[in-house]
């Protein structure tokens, strides 16, 4: 049985193969001519490191120096050794031009056209080879705007992966070139090009509730996403709040409506911006944000809207002290450019050119658990640098060493901090020593990206509670080296990482308030 792949790569074009029964990624891949990152293929040196954003698969065989336990169990992988067994997402960490792909181009016809509301078309689109067009729920494609020469603007998919035609919404813009086109010369039969898919804001694997939020017709790949969770069995709730300006903008109520009948556990609320509204709930998003659609932080959030939106809801969450498990966004915005300049001069003074809305920019980011993640990873890398320090450091390295972790410590008072700012400083002292011993510039480096001094001064803003196992831990992790010990030095690491992440969420839940 084969299973789909998709490979997302750095600059946001992904590209799906199909790996067959006993296949590795890897091979599947540079079948399909992608060269994702690759040297050994044994399993020895790492190169091809992904990590797998959802799907369950066999990791295959491979040794320590190329993947550490504790990196399989934080869901990173080895393409040239993993087999699929199911689906899978995979995150490769390089662009695709390095990989000697891009993205492909569709030709299509349109086959409906449908003015929704007075602000919004819809469309829909019959694709050549429809079986060679995959993409992931939340995705967009840049679609030609026919007798443009060529010109394209980015629309989300608001149909799910797996329909025969795939659709589009399309907010009117007055001069938008495809506002234009669909208003006044668009017809049934037109060939379209467009090329995709590309962006990394689409449905993870659902492991606890998740929270929408669409702005205008950023309701379209929440759309994509809520048909995909309608084929799926996810016994977690999901809620949407979408949010437009006025009563007019509001459209397919009538497919989220049918979305409570074939989503276990989904509900939605529309929410208008204009007072005058004859909406039940009016204003901001954020102000009917109830307490069970966040769940004290334990919940994914997807939001698909104008930039002031997802700010707005990221100073939200930060005022009420919520951090989200997973917080994926994707930021639209019309841009507008003049038109473009005669070739010759005027003979007498002409007005300013109207400016034309340009092409939507789209800014796809994600944000987690930040604390969390980034402590895992320096948790990760200092597992890591153990297997290589491990009895190699001087008596003078040890005792510099016991120094810093001294050093830290002075800086605490039982579960308290008796100088935040300077503990932040001491203990990056203490935690980089490993990196810089180990003599190894790429390991130094990736720990300083990490950059989690600047995190701690962010969120330990206050002299406040420490969990009082830390100062401990640091001078049990110089103890293990003394005795040379390396599963105490691992035990001591590992706790140590959920003590400081204990203080830290503690920090950002004080900070809140």
């Amino acid at each position: 049985m084969s299973h789909q792949v998709a490979l997302a790569f750095e600059d946001g074009i992904t590209r799906f193969i199909k790996v067959g029964a006993n296949e590795t990624v890897a091979d599947a891949s540079y079948k399909a001519r992608i060269n994702i990152p690759l040297d050994c293929r044994d399993g020895a040196c790492g190169t091809c490191k992904s990590f797998c954003e959802s799907g369950k698969y066999d990791g295959g065989d491979y040794i320590e120096e190329a993947l550490t336990d504790d990196e399989a169990e934080a869901g990173y992988c080895l393409p040239c050794q993993m087999v699929p067994e199911s689906d899978l997402v995979l995150q490769i960490p390089t662009t695709s031009d390095v990989a000697k792909t891009s993205a492909t181009t569709f030709e299509s016809t349109l086959t409906e056209i449908r003015r929704i509301s007075e602000t919004t078309y819809a469309f829909s689109l019959e694709v050549d080879k429809r079986e060679d067009l995959s993409f992931l729920p939340g995705q967009y494609v840049n679609i030609e705007v026919p007798g443009s020469g060529g010109q394209a603007r980015s629309y989300s998919f608001s149909s799910g992966p797996e329909v025969d035609i795939v659709s589009f919404l399309i907010r009117i813009t007055d001069g938008g070139l495809m506002s234009t086109y669909m208003r006044d010369t668009a017809q049934i039969g037109d060939r379209i090009n467009f090329t995709g898919p590309m962006g990394s804001f689409f449905l993870r694997e659902p492991k606890r509730q998740s929270l929408l939020l669409a702005g205008g017709t950023g309701l379209a790949p929440l759309l994509a996403i809520l048909e995909k969770l309608a084929g799926m069995d996810n016994p977690n709730k999901v809620h949407l709040i979408y949010g437009v300006n006025t009563d007019i903008d509001l459209v397919e109520l009538d497919v989220l409506q049918d979305y409570t009948q074939r989503i276990a556990g989904f509900s939605f609320d529309t929410v208008v911006g204009d007072p005058q509204s004859a909406s039940e709930k009016k204003g901001y998003v954020t102000n009917h944000f109830e307490p069970q659609h966040l769940a004290e932080g334990d919940v994914d959030i997807y939001l698909c809207g104008p930039p002031p939106m997802v700010e707005g809801v990221r100073r939200h969450l930060e005022s009420e002290g919520i951090q989200p498990q997973n917080f994926y966004y994707e930021k639209f915005a019309l841009a507008l450019v003049p038109d473009a300049e005669p070739a010759e001069a005027p003979a007498a003074p002409a007005a300013p050119a109207a400016a034309t809305p340009a092409a939507p920019s789209y800014e796809i980011g994600e944000e987690h658990a930040s604390f969390e993640a980034e402590f895992d990873a320096r948790m990760a890398l200092e597992l890591a640098v153990v297997e290589l320090t491990m009895g190699k450091l001087t008596e003078g390295q040890l005792g510099e060493f016991k120094v810093l972790a001294e050093l830290a410590g002075k800086t605490l008072d039982g579960e308290k901090f008796v100088n935040a700012e300077e503990f932040t400083v001491t203990n990056d002292a203490f935690h980089e020593f490993l990196f810089k011993a180990v003599g190894n510039e790429h390991l130094l480096q990736a720990y300083r990206r990490l950059d989690v001094p600047a995190l701690m001064a962010n969120v330990l803003r206050q002299e406040h509670w420490i969990d009082g196992a830390v100062d401990a831990d640091h001078l049990g992790i110089v103890n293990a080296f003394e005795k040379q010990d390396i599963a105490a030095a691992r035990t001591a690491i590992t706790a140590h990482n959920e003590h400081a992440k204990a203080t830290m969420a503690a920090a950002a839940k004080a900070g809140a308030k």
